[in-house]
C-alpha cells in the first residue's frame, strides 16, 4: 500500500466496517458503539485480515475526541444542573469514590501499582454520555425524574473527569515513584506542589483568557456568521471553534484538546447558537465518533480474555454490579422511590469515552500498564450491550412499582358499594 493513501484506506476500511458492524449490532437491539468498536477489533494489529494504519488511527480518535468533548460543552447546562445538584453532586462524587476503591481493592490483589489502582478505577467510574443519552431517549425516560437526574450525575462526572485530566499528569511523578528517603519525599513534595501549581495556574489562565477575550471574540465571530444565513459557513466557522480552540489549549497553554474543546462548545451553548450547531455538526460528529470508537478496538487485544479471563470478570463486575449497586444505594439514601434508584443505576452501569481517554493518558503517563487498555475496552464492550437489557428491565420495575402505589390509592378514592 502506497503511504499517499493510507489515510484514505483507514478511513474508508473503518467506516465501511463500522457501519456493518453497527448494522448487525442495531439488528442485535444493541447500541452502534458495540458494533463500532468490534469494527475496531476487526480491522486492528490483533486480527487477520486487513490492519489499519497504526499511526493515523490515533490521530483520528483525537478528532473524534475533539467533536465528543465539544459536544459535551454543547449540552452542558448550569441550570439543568442546578436542579438536581442536591442529588446528582453528591451522588456522582461519592459513586467514583466507592468505584475507585473497589477497582483500587482489585488492583492490590493483582500486584498492580497504587497509581495504576487508581487511575483504573477512575477509568470505570464514568459513564459514557453517547450511551446513557440513547438509552434514555430510546426508554422514553429523557425529561423523567430519573432521566434528569441521570443526566445531571452524568455531567458531574464528566467535570470531575475534566480536572482529573488536567490535574493527573502532575501528580504523575508522586504515582510512579516509588519509596524514597524523607529528604527524597521533601523534594518530591516540592515537585508535586510545583508541579500542581503550574498546572492549575495554565488551568486558569486558559479559563480566564476564554472568559475576557475568548467568548467575546466566538460570540462575535458566530453572530457575524450566522447573520449570512450560510449553513456551509456557519458548520465551518463552529468546526474551526472546536478543532482551533482545542489546538489553541493544547500548544498555548499545554492543556489537552479535549479540554480546549469542551470550553469551545459551552461558549458557543451559552452565546445562543448552541442547538443550531449541536444540529448541523450532528452528521459529523457521528461520523467521528464511530472514527473514534473503531480506533479504540484496535488497541484491543482479544488474547487478554484467554490470558487473564478472571481479571476481565473483575473490571466487568466493578462496573455492572459494583458502580450500580453505590449509585442504587445512594439514591435510596438520599430519599428517591426505588424505581428511580433503580433506573439511574442501570443508566450508569456502563463506561465509555472518557474511560479510554483516561486509559490512553494513564497509559501514556507510565501509570496504567498496557494490557489494561484491553481490559478497558473489554469491560465497555460487555457493559454497554448489557446496558440496554438492564435499562428496560429497570424501566419495566419502576413501572409496575408506580402501578401498585397508585392501586391502593385509586381503591380508597373509590365510592363505597
Amino acid at each position: 500500500m502506497h503511504h499517499e493513501i493510507a489515510l484514505i484506506s483507514t478511513i474508508a476500511v473503518g467506516l465501511v466496517y463500522a457501519l456493518i458492524c453497527g448494522y448487525i449490532a442495531n439488528r442485535l437491539r444493541l447500541p452502534p458503539l458495540v458494533g463500532y468498536l468490534l469494527a475496531g477489533i476487526v480491522v486492528g494489529p490483533f486480527t487477520p485480515g486487513f490492519v489499519a494504519d497504526a499511526k493515523l488511527a490515533p490521530q483520528l480518535a483525537e478528532i473524534g475526541v475533539i467533536l465528543l468533548m465539544f459536544g459535551v460543552g454543547l449540552h452542558f447546562s448550569v441550570r439543568d444542573l442546578l436542579k438536581v445538584r442536591n442529588i446528582a453532586v453528591p451522588g456522582a462524587l461519592v459513586q467514583i469514590l466507592v468505584t475507585v476503591a473497589l477497582a483500587y481493592g482489585v488492583t492490590r490483589m493483582w500486584g498492580w501499582s497504587v497509581g495504576a489502582g487508581l487511575v483504573l478505577g477512575l477509568a470505570l467510574s464514568v459513564a459514557s454520555t453517547v450511551v446513557l443519552l440513547r438509552a434514555l431517549e430510546a426508554q422514553g425516560l429523557i425529561n423523567s425524574l430519573s432521566g434528569r437526574i441521570a443526566v445531571g450525575w452524568l455531567v458531574v462526572e464528566d467535570l470531575f473527569t475534566v480536572l482529573v485530566l488536567v490535574l493527573l499528569p502532575a501528580f504523575a511523578a508522586l504515582l510512579v515513584g516509588d519509596t524514597v528517603t524523607s529528604d527524597g519525599a521533601n523534594q518530591s513534595e516540592w515537585h508535586l506542589l510545583l508541579t500542581l501549581g503550574i498546572a492549575l495556574s495554565k488551568l486558569a489562565g486558559f479559563v480566564l483568557f476564554m472568559l475576557l477575550v475568548g467568548s467575546r471574540l466566538l460570540r462575535w465571530l458566530l453572530d457575524r456568521v450566522a447573520a449570512t444565513s450560510s449553513r456551509e459557513l456557519f458548520t465551518l466557522a463552529v468546526v474551526a471553534a472546536a478543532i482551533g480552540i482545542g489546538y489553541g489549549a493544547a500548544e498555548g497553554f499545554g492543556l489537552s484538546f479535549a479540554l480546549g474543546a469542551f470550553f469551545a462548545g459551552v461558549i458557543v451553548g451559552e452565546c445562543g447558537h448552541g442547538e443550531r450547531a449541536a444540529n448541523e455538526l450532528r452528521a459529523l460528529q457521528d461520523v467521528f465518533n464511530a472514527l473514534f470508537f473503531v480506533a479504540i478496538g484496535m488497541l484491543f487485544d482479544p488474547v487478554i480474555l484467554v490470558r487473564e479471563p478472571f481479571a476481565e470478570l473483575a473490571v466487568v463486575g466493578v462496573i455492572v454490579v459494583g458502580k450500580s449497586a453505590a449509585t442504587f444505594l445512594i439514591v435510596l439514601l438520599l430519599r428517591y422511590p426505588i424505581g428511580t434508584a433503580l433506573v439511574i443505576a442501570a443508566g450508569l452501569a456502563q463506561i465509555g469515552e472518557f474511560s479510554f481517554i483516561l486509559a490512553e493518558l494513564g497509559i501514556g503517563l507510565h501509570l496504567l500498564p498496557g494490557h489494561a487498555q484491553s481490559l478497558i475496552v473489554a469491560g465497555a464492550l460487555i457493559s454497554i450491550a448489557l446496558n440496554s437489557f438492564f435499562l428496560r428491565a429497570a424501566r419495566a420495575i419502576q413501572s409496575r412499582l408506580e402501578s401498585a402505589a397508585v392501586a391502593p390509592e385509586s381503591r380508597q378514592d373509590s365510592p363505597a358499594g
